[in-house]
């Protein structure tokens, strides 16, 4: 396999005479006028929920570039937030910016989000892994028993969770979903999440990777809903390779898996400040995002 040798990475940008609405665990975002915004994916990583203090070399753009492949894969399905990643058709105030956000950054509508991430799973993992162990359910929805990690399920099921900017995301039922936005709006991005995951997840296969699970986020644009956030990344998925799937045990995944297996096996607390990353975890992990980005579009990240 070809690699790219990565850029260094971008840990923050700060852009002079641009309003910054608001700065997530991984994203920049800034405010271009009533309708628009510019997301900027920098190279930032969190583990058990603390930044850390390093950044994974390319993160960002994979996150960007995977994001823009999925939005115009669905174009014809759905509509979503996605205008441009085209730096020369940002805004005269990003220009002389071009070198940090070439690749990374995306011109999207501004839109209303719904409080709720859209979860789907198709496998038994994760936090629903450990919820279906003392209940044998996950957000409400049974389950047969005898299931056993990374088991693959006989049909997607839909798991919604609440939105945190802080700490984790809570997982709640369909019920409370519809109690939190209304039943119709719930029933409706139950469908779309449901239709959105099983055809990318078909799609996935195709090219070697098991698509456990993923979240989406969806919002109101001129009284439309539409697909907004990032899509089907590794950051918002569980991607594994198909070869050498063995349900029963957790799986090798294409993400922070290296930075997670790590900080678990040395003496740390799991609060600020984080112990910084040895080189080569760094590494491993940026190979991994940058892996998951060819297999599934079938080229190199740009």
């Amino acid at each position: 396999m070809t690699q790219t040798k990565p850029v260094e990475p971008l840990l923050e940008t700060r852009f002079e005479g641009v309003r910054l609405f608001s700065r997530g665990k991984v994203r920049d975002v800034y405010e271009v006028d009533d309708s628009r915004l510019l997301i900027v994916a920098t190279d930032r990583i969190s583990a058990f929920d603390v930044v850390l203090r390093e950044g994974i070399p390319d993160k960002g753009r994979v996150l960007t570039q995977l994001s823009r492949f999925w939005f115009e894969h669905f174009r014809s399905r759905v509509s979503s937030h996605f205008l441009t990643t085209n730096v020369e058709e940002f805004p005269a105030g990003f220009s002389a910016h071009a070198g940090q956000l070439e690749g990374r950054s995306m011109l999207v509508k501004k839109a209303r989000p719904f409080p709720i991430e859209c979860v789907v799973r198709g496998y038994l993992a994760g936090s629903g892994w450990k919820e279906y162990q003392a209940s044998r359910s996950v957000c409400g929805v049974p389950l047969p028993p005898g299931l056993t990690e990374s088991d693959r399920l006989d049909e997607p099921i839909f798991t919604p969770a609440t939105k945190s900017t802080t700490g984790h995301d809570l997982n709640i039922s369909f019920e409370e979903m519809g109690r939190r936005i209304g039943r119709p709006e719930a029933e409706k991005l139950r469908s779309l999440s449901c239709e959105l995951y099983t055809e990318a997840r078909e799609y996935a296969e195709s090219h070697g990777i098991l698509m456990a699970d993923t979240k989406f986020e969806w919002g109101i644009s001129d009284d439309e809903i539409i697909l907004i956030d990032e899509v089907l990344t590794p950051d918002s998925s569980r991607f594994w390779p198909e070869a050498g799937y063995i349900p029963g045990r957790p799986q090798p995944s294409f993400d922070k898996q290296f930075v997670r297996d790590y900080l678990e096996s040395i003496p740390w607390n799991k609060e600020p400040p984080p112990p910084p990353l040895p080189t080569d975890v760094i590494q491993k992990t940026s190979d991994k995002y940058r892996e998951a980005y060819r297999r599934l579009t079938g080229r190199e990240l740009a």
